[in-house]
């Protein structure tokens, strides 16, 4: 299982990210591997919309009502331990969307995390010790 964070999400829609290739061929060996986290949905909604536009958001939404995208809703023990990530590592700022990536990766016992945060996914200590993705690809 990979979890994916905002920013991979993003390039994997985004031809013109300079990621999106390796994304995209990650994502197409096993496209039912991925899961995405219910805390990045809006953020990707947004910026989608505010990046590239309509059309790309619109196509986002339509994927999520179709279950293109493996979606995990999360649970009140996940808000607790995002809260307690977020607390430890307080001076990262990481706030409730990567704590609970982070959080859902844990829970999940997912292989891989795919995100282009190194710097703060790279910096915490995740139980299981996903791979991070394109990074440890």
């Amino acid at each position: 299982m990979i979890v994916a964070d905002t920013g991979a999400i993003l390039a994997l829609i985004d031809r013109s990210d300079r990621h999106h290739a390796d994304l995209k061929a990650l994502y197409d060996e096993d496209p039912d591997d991925w899961l995405l986290p219910w805390a990045v949905l809006p953020e990707v909604d947004y910026l989608l919309g505010s990046q590239l536009g309509r059309a790309a958001q619109d196509a986002f939404l339509s994927d999520l009502a179709e279950g293109v995208f493996h979606i995990d809703w999360g649970s009140d023990a996940d808000l607790a331990r995002a809260a307690e990530i977020h607390r430890r590592y307080r001076s990262l700022n990481l706030g409730l969307v990567d704590a609970a990536v982070i959080t859902i990766a844990e829970r999940r016992r997912a292989q891989a995390i795919a995100t282009l945060d190194l710097r703060h996914f790279g910096a915490v200590s995740i139980r299981g010790t996903p791979r991070l993705l394109p990074r440890d690809a």
